[in-house]
């Protein structure tokens, strides 16, 4: 099986959308126009941000039907990144909250689409 390495948001406007992940990231994308944008990350992982108006086909839900899960190193990178972000004033969805998997929050894009930020507790 081939190997995902895509993530895709349909995003409402995508230089507001470059201009937030370009800040969150702190790197540039590697394309954009007026309907995309797309970073790579330093996984590897794409992330692509298209205009939902452009898609085809169109997509049917807005955003926040899934996240992009951001495991961090330690417990204090959770809490000093959810309080960079509240900084910032990306919205929080979630506090920092202990879940079973671990410490957690989630923040939100301008779509909406949840941004999951955690430090996984060692099984």
């Amino acid at each position: 099986m081939n190997t995902p390495s895509f993530v895709l948001l349909y995003v409402e406007s995508p230089a507001e959308s470059a201009a937030f992940y370009a800040d969150l990231l702190g790197q540039s994308p590697v394309d954009s126009s007026p309907t995309f944008a797309m970073f790579v990350l330093p996984s590897g992982i794409k992330l692509g941000l298209w205009s939902r108006q452009d898609a085809d086909p169109k997509p049917g839900a807005r955003g926040g039907g899934g996240e992009l899960g951001i495991p961090v190193g330690t417990v204090d990178e959770v809490r000093r990144t959810h309080a960079d972000w509240k900084g910032r004033g990306i919205p929080i969805l979630q506090p920092v909250t202990q879940m079973d998997f671990g410490l957690t929050f989630v923040g939100a894009d301008p779509d909406g689409h949840r941004l999951r930020v955690f430090h996984p507790e060692a099984s």
